[in-house]
């Protein structure tokens, strides 16, 4: 009886073979572990922005402020722009008054109780009606003392019935606009007479 010898298949290790990894499916991000950073229980407050990020808030606030002191400004100067407007208009206007004033007088000295007479009188008035409504005053300094503010010395009178330096003469009428000088007047103003001297006596 013949022998058979039994052979044992060898033992063959069992590898798991990898499988690939699937692509991520675009636009969905892995989800965050519990207990990370970016997990934040219910109710708790929101992080505090750092330093860096601008507080736009607060600049809102700042430009708001600087904003509110900038109208207060314009309606505390508004009165005073109106007003140096109203000076530069009123100022054009006064060498015109000055001419018809002049050629007023001389209708009066020749033409008295003439249409033309009565129509240079119709001007006049709505120059002091213009006058009246927009504050201006014209200046009356004969026989008051000498204001450098007001008055433009532009000669001398010699006279000694009153004081030195009061207004005896006026050459172009002065203006104010309320209490403002809108043109300064151009006048003459007293002076004492010098003392002439006796002759000289003869010597001994």
């Amino acid at each position: 009886m013949s022998k058979h010898k039994h052979t044992v298949p060898p033992k063959v290790l069992a590898v798991p073979i990898p499988t690939p990894l699937s692509p991520p499916v675009s636009g969905v991000q892995p989800s965050s572990l519990p207990g990370k950073e970016n997990s934040r229980p219910s109710g708790t407050t929101p992080p505090v922005p750092s330093p860096e990020e601008p507080d736009y808030l607060d600049q809102l606030l700042r430009l708001k402020a600087e904003f509110e002191n900038y109208r207060k400004r314009v309606d505390r100067e508004k009165p005073e722009h109106i007003r140096l407007g109203q000076a530069v208009v009123m100022a054009k206007l006064l060498p015109l008054y000055d001419l018809l004033q002049k050629a007023h007088q001389e209708v009066l000295d020749s033409h008295n109780d003439t249409p033309l007479a009565k129509g240079m009188d119709g001007i006049f008035k709505e120059f002091d009606k213009l006058f009246r409504e927009e504050g201006v005053t014209i200046m009356v300094p004969v026989n008051k003392p000498f204001d450098t503010l007001q008055h433009e010395v532009y000669g001398t009178v010699d006279r000694d019935d009153c004081a030195e330096g009061l207004v005896v003469d006026v050459l172009q009428n002065g203006f104010l606009l309320q209490d403002r000088v809108l043109r300064t007047a151009k006048v003459r103003i007293s002076r004492k007479p010098k003392k002439e001297e006796g002759p000289a006596t003869a010597a001994n």
